[in-house]
């Protein structure tokens, strides 16, 4: 057995058969909506059916992240039967939660005069940032150390590609990623943005097309131009959406009808918290790929 384990948080947007099956650990962010608070906790507070059904009834949910103790109590749960811990935060760019796990890592280590919680920023969100936890869980079981497992992620989260796109702008508008008159005249002509996560962990958008269709295309383009090894990419594929099956089941379709080495496309629900800030109507691709700079 291993001396440390890998943990994360719900943002992570995985299943909980994958933490059970992965003995993976995550703490569940919070959010409110109508008047009552509810936990990230994969369909146990609220189903995610019932999530976007009140969000596109008019439910206005807000978000809050985990606290200093949270982190502390969370982690003290591990450190108290003896094993070390690795933790992935959502990125900083988006989220104040690592700041937050580095100061109850900071406290617990000063407690115990020594290295026990290691934090990593992911640089990544949802299903990406459940990538890159998947990819931690590999090298644990390979048998890499903590250590040699913090530099290693530390160096390749970046290559962690993250491509989406919304057929609704309503919520873009409403978390001021898209201005209300940008936004009036993207749903006239039905544009559907293409954004992405940018070396330093922040929503990007990077194109405006017109057409599901043609956004469908133009994410799998992007897979084309930035996995490893191209259309010989034969690594994790995971998509994630909020509410629309049949558009990340297109997205599914058109990867594995280019990537003939690809062997399986992952679909997950992008959850609540993250939904929160999405709406319905999102599609998300991840992919390991070229690595993000800051010239994208």
């Amino acid at each position: 057995m291993s001396d440390y384990v890998i943990t994360c948080c719900s943002t992570v947007d995985m299943t909980e058969a994958f933490f059970k099956e992965r003995n993976i650990a995550y703490l569940p962010f919070h959010f409110t909506m109508d008047g009552h608070e509810y936990l990230d906790d994969y369909g146990k507070s609220i189903t995610i059916e019932d999530f976007y059904k009140a969000m596109e009834n008019g439910a206005q949910p807000t978000t809050s992240q985990i606290g200093i103790m949270e982190y502390a109590a969370f982690f003290k749960t591990f450190v108290e039967k003896g094993l070390k811990v690795l933790h992935l935060t959502l990125s900083s760019g988006i989220s104040g939660s690592y700041n937050s796990a580095v100061n109850a890592a900071k406290e617990i280590n000063e407690a115990y005069g020594e290295e026990k919680v290691y934090v990593l920023d992911s640089l990544a969100a949802s299903s990406g940032y459940g990538m890159l936890v998947t990819i931690a869980k590999d090298n644990l079981d390979k048998g890499m150390s903590i250590i040699d497992n913090y530099h290693y992620l530390e160096e390749h989260r970046l290559n962690i590609q993250h491509w989406f796109f919304t057929a609704d702008l309503t919520y873009l508008i409403r978390g001021g990623r898209v201005s209300k008159a940008a936004g009036f005249v993207g749903t006239a002509l039905h544009i559907c943005p293409l954004l992405h996560v940018s070396y330093d962990g922040h929503l990007k958008a990077k194109e405006k097309i017109r057409g599901k269709k043609k956004v469908i295309m133009a994410t799998v383009d992007k897979m084309e131009e930035l996995a490893l090894n191209g259309l010989d990419y034969d690594g994790y594929v995971y998509i994630s959406n909020s509410a629309c099956m049949d558009d990340a089941l297109a997205v599914k379709e058109e990867i594995m009808s280019r990537f003939k080495k690809v062997r399986d496309v992952k679909i997950y629900s992008i959850g609540t918290v993250i939904g929160a800030h999405t709406g319905p109507g999102t599609v998300a691709l991840f992919f390991v790929g070229k690595k993000r700079s800051e010239n994208d």
